[in-house]
């Protein structure tokens, strides 16, 4: 799982999910809530992302599952993907092609993610004002979004401290 920084405004701890096994119960549960159904695939898929501890590329995901279960077709393992990012499962990170799990897949939101450019580590930043002060500048401008990607590239406190 992705590092993150605690939004003051999200008081429910029971919606924050860090590890892979109960991420994938917290989603399972989301999806009988939705009336979704989440297939084995689709699991599989989700509890890669969320055990890869960082952001993970496709591929990496086709190889993982190819030495868990054999061969797999990569359509299949993309329409899973499609399907967990439609539901705000998982978040995509277009700058570095990767995929990464939400902390609260009971809720579809958007959230700015902070990239390290050196361990590749993503912190999910659980700040509505950053989110609502981009949506309240864009419709000022008579701009309506549908939807919000905010990817900071820097170098994280641990990388940082380490080259010091």
């Amino acid at each position: 799982m992705s590092k993150h920084a605690h939004d003051h405004a999200c008081t429910d701890p029971g919606h924050h999910v860090h590890d892979a096994e109960g991420f994938v119960s917290a989603v399972e549960q989301a999806c009988e809530a939705r009336g979704l159904r989440l297939t084995p695939l689709r699991a599989q898929v989700l509890g890669l992302v969320a055990a890869a501890g960082k952001p993970i590329k496709a591929y990496d995901l086709l190889d993982r599952m190819k030495s868990e279960t054999g061969s797999v077709a990569p359509p299949t393992v993309y329409r899973a993907l499609d399907f967990l990012l439609e539901q705000g499962f998982i978040h995509r990170l277009a700058s570095i092609n990767a995929f990464v799990s939400c902390h609260h897949p009971q809720v579809q939101h958007s959230v700015p993610f902070l990239i390290c450019d050196n361990c590749q580590n993503a912190i999910e930043l659980e700040d509505k004002r950053i989110t609502g002060l981009l949506d309240t500048q864009a419709r000022e401008l008579g701009f309506i979004p549908r939807a919000q990607t905010l990817e900071v590239h820097g170098i994280c406190a641990a990388c940082a401290a380490a080259t010091r």
